[in-house]
């Protein structure tokens, strides 16, 4: 799956020396059950040593169509790629059809739809 994530830049961070944060990255991303969403810092909180920039820059360099990217949004319940661009109208899209619901300025509930985080 090509997502507007696969366009952006990853950072200045070394891919390889990045490559085993992002593994980290990408497996709590997998724990996000289908119908909840986490934001860049909850996952950041999660790994430790690791900022919500580079968890964004960990789902720009995303090529594993198994990790669920659609559920990391920003803190205030937003999607954080441009309004209207594809890759936000297909993460839209993607929660919407896991039963996340959009208010009207476009924000997600974090009280309602957010993730605990690992047990």
């Amino acid at each position: 799956m090509e997502t507007d994530f696969s366009r952006k830049k990853t950072g200045s961070a070394d891919a390889s020396a990045s490559s085993g944060l992002y593994a980290h990255i990408y497996e709590v991303v997998r724990m996000i059950p289908r119908g909840r969403v986490a934001t860049y810092g909850q996952i950041a909180a999660y790994v430790g040593h690791c900022s919500p920039r580079q968890v964004g820059y960990a789902m720009a360099a995303l090529t594993d169509a198994d990790v669920p990217w659609q559920r990391v949004i920003n803190s205030q319940g937003r999607i954080s790629l441009p309004e209207n661009s594809r890759g936000a109208i297909q993460q839209r899209d993607l929660l919407e059809n896991e039963g996340i619901v959009f208010g009207r300025t476009g924000q997600v509930d974090l009280k309602r739809f957010g993730w605990d985080g690992p047990e």
